[in-house]
């Protein structure tokens, strides 16, 4: 097996390595380096990337990666773990999902070296990680108060993904469109898996939907022959082929009447928004029948707002 180059740094069989991937500095003149995780087994297997942190404030994903490096839980028998704990910095430092100049890097692929910071982040990885490869989890949380039950999201048409997301057995597998600019998006150009996993709201921790993450990703890494077990998954996921969000239809206060994972019916009346003055109180009624895998827990709306999301 040929060695593995990172930063114009080798990584031979066998190495644990910590290599810090320099990107800009502060306008104080600090530099910001990417630290990347690289542990090598001495028998050749495929190499698995664990990112989280691509949106600066998404932390349950960088929590999730954190406790399993401490754990001293990616130490592979066959193949090659890539670790990124916070890909985006910047964002991470300001609990921020974008970087300074306002562009999410998710949609920044495959970037620019002379671009914008989000586009030159987005080359970087793509110039030095992507390459290497074979197979990911990208680990993200919902954003701006909404909060993700448990799910993986992929294109469940593509060849490997279904085993990847039912080996992952977390409880939703939600079937989800490529997005322009999207790390998946330029991943699936080079024939590379990205699956992504949901949990939780940011700048808040998740502990269920951490721990179902740590064990998701050792059945992933069991499955994929890099473990030689992994804990057996307490319940099979649930398939959902398409989703919809529901919507505020007038400005006011929102109340939800489902919790975050409840089934639904087409009909049921699933929250009311009502003014903040008490004169009325209009219900919100569910389209379709499927289940919630996504809250907005912003108790005021306004008019268009996204309030639940549904997978069915």
């Amino acid at each position: 097996m040929e060695e593995m180059i990172i930063n114009d740094i080798p990584i031979y069989p066998g190495d644990r390595k910590l290599i810090r991937l320099n990107i800009s500095r502060l306008p104080s003149g600090t530099e910001i380096d990417i630290p990347i995780h690289v542990f090598r087994a001495e028998e050749p297997g495929p190499v698995l990337l664990l990112m989280a942190g691509l949106h600066g404030d998404e932390v349950n994903g960088v929590e999730t990666i954190r406790r399993m490096i401490r754990r001293n839980m990616l130490h592979p028998q066959r193949g090659t773990i890539l670790a990124i704990p916070i890909l985006n910095i910047y964002g991470f430092l300001n609990f921020s999902r974008e970087v300074p100049d306002g562009k999410d890097v998710n949609r920044s692929f495959p970037g620019n070296a002379k671009g914008s910071l989000a586009s030159r982040v987005a080359a970087r990885f793509t110039k030095e990680i992507l390459p290497l490869v074979d197979v990911g989890i990208d680990y993200h949380t919902g954003g701006r108060s909404k909060s993700n039950f448990p799910q993986i999201r992929c294109i469940l048409e593509t060849p490997g993904n279904p085993e990847l997301a039912h080996a992952f057995a977390a409880p939703f597998i939600l079937n989800s469109k490529l997005r322009p600019g999207s790390l998946r998006k330029e991943a699936a150009k080079y024939g590379k898996s990205i699956i992504v996993y949901e949990t939780g709201e940011s700048l808040r921790f998740d502990e269920p939907g951490i721990n179902i993450a740590i064990e998701g990703t050792c059945r992933v890494m069991h499955h994929l022959g890099i473990i030689n077990s992994s804990t057996p998954p307490s319940q099979k996921s649930i398939i959902c082929l398409r989703d919809t969000w529901i919507r505020a239809l007038r400005a006011g206060l929102f109340r939800s009447f489902v919790r975050n994972g409840q089934a639904v019916s087409r009909g049921q009346q699933v929250g009311t928004v009502a003014d903040p003055y008490g004169y009325a109180s209009h219900p919100i009624i569910s389209p379709v029948s499927g289940y919630v895998v996504g809250v907005n827990n912003m108790p005021v709306v306004n008019q268009g707002d996204a309030i639940l999301h549904i997978g069915y």
